[in-house]
């Protein structure tokens, strides 16, 4: 019977998960060989929701482009759309306004926030834990109202544009993010009380999935989840981009390179994005939120690339250009991809019931991975 449905050695057993599996957050197909209740190889299968986004932008110009990223990593639109808005700008020479740098970086911000939320309270779920999954909500609705008032949208948000952004803050922009502000502080160590601290919590994600600060480098991990293993790759930090070099955060780092230590990470980085966010809100300088730019957008001959912080990591986006309206080739570096491509990894001798606090603690999203 184990032979008619698949093996690979004597006693071995397949078995798929996906690709419809509330586990993997999305359509992700994994075949995973077992011995007993021992993962011995994890098979990612992709494609399932591949549009061939790069073959897309390239019959696109340069100001449509940017917001098929805003349907890859759909939680970390805002900082997805400045990092393709940073490259035309490098390649054109646009200068933005002050204005419109400040206001990038709190929309990037509060998108990080937002997204960790999201994950926290969707990695408690999938350990059983329902009741953080509300309480994650509770916040997240509230960035998603103040995003809707002043960009029109609440998730794929098409508002950072090459010069700057499509429009001015709304006139409740400030009294929002400070009403965030304090109503997040105060929750804060809530999340720690519910799950940070939880004994079955720890028990679940202690010592699991490890990945060494090697490893990590050699599988191009990045984000949380190649900093909890002592990696240093926060792009903010290393190769600073718009005005994070005038603010004062620091890189969250682990060494234990373990679930928990991912975990912890994220509850690190929305502490330092909430200071981030204190140090903008009540400073954002005067004057315009674009700079004036061509109708159409040439840029010259040559490659350009681009790197940004996404929630998930890295974000690189590479451009050839023949000084047409439209790119003549295009790449994204997502970080989903190459943190994915560690689970096979992380997860051989560990056993199928820790396989979703493993895999839940690399933050995937499926359509960043498959293009």
């Amino acid at each position: 019977m184990i032979e008619e449905i698949g093996t690979t050695e004597q006693g071995d057993l397949l078995i798929n998960v996906g690709p419809q599996h509330p586990a993997t957050h999305g359509v992700l197909h994994l075949v995973i060989t077992m011995n007993g209740e021992t993962i011995k190889k994890i098979e990612p299968h992709l494609g399932y929701i591949h549009r061939s986004i790069e073959k897309m932008c390239e019959s696109l110009t340069y100001r449509q482009f940017i917001y098929t990223t805003s349907r890859m990593d759909y939680l970390s639109s805002h900082i997805n759309n400045h990092g393709c808005a940073l490259l035309v700008e490098k390649a054109m020479q646009i200068e933005v306004p002050p204005r419109a740098e400040a206001i990038r970086v709190l929309m990037d911000e509060l998108t990080r926030i937002a997204s960790h939320v999201l994950w926290w309270g969707a990695m408690a779920m999938d350990l059983g834990a329902m009741t953080p999954y509300f309480h994650a909500f509770r916040e997240r609705e509230l960035i998603n109202d103040i995003m809707e008032e002043t960009c029109g949208a609440r998730l794929t948000m098409n508002y950072q544009v090459p010069g700057g952004v499509m429009f001015d803050l709304h006139p409740n922009f400030r009294q929002k993010v400070h009403a965030f502000i304090k109503q997040f502080k105060q929750k804060l160590p809530e999340y720690d009380e519910l799950v940070t601290g939880n004994a079955i919590f720890k028990a679940r994600t202690q010592g699991l999935g490890y990945l060494s600060l090697e490893d990590a480098v050699s599988y191009g991990v990045t984000g949380p989840s190649g900093r909890a293993s002592g990696l240093s790759c926060d792009i903010r930090k290393i190769h600073p981009y718009s005005i994070y070099d005038k603010l004062t955060f620091e890189e969250a780092l682990h060494s234990d390179g373990d679930t928990y230590a991912r975990y912890l990470v994220r509850m690190v980085e929305m502490r330092e994005s909430l200071s981030l966010i204190e140090q903008l809100i009540d400073n954002i300088p005067e004057g315009d939120f674009l700079a004036k730019t061509k109708a159409v957008l040439k840029p010259p001959k040559g490659e350009f690339y681009t790197r940004v912080e996404t929630a998930r990591g890295e974000l690189g986006v590479y451009v050839v250009s023949e000084g047409a309206t439209t790119p003549y080739r295009i790449k994204f570096r997502s970080p989903g991809f190459s943190n994915l491509s560690a689970l096979d990894h992380m997860t051989r001798g560990q056993k199928i019931g820790d396989l979703v606090a493993i895999m839940g603690s690399l933050d995937l999203v499926i359509p960043d991975i498959d293009r």
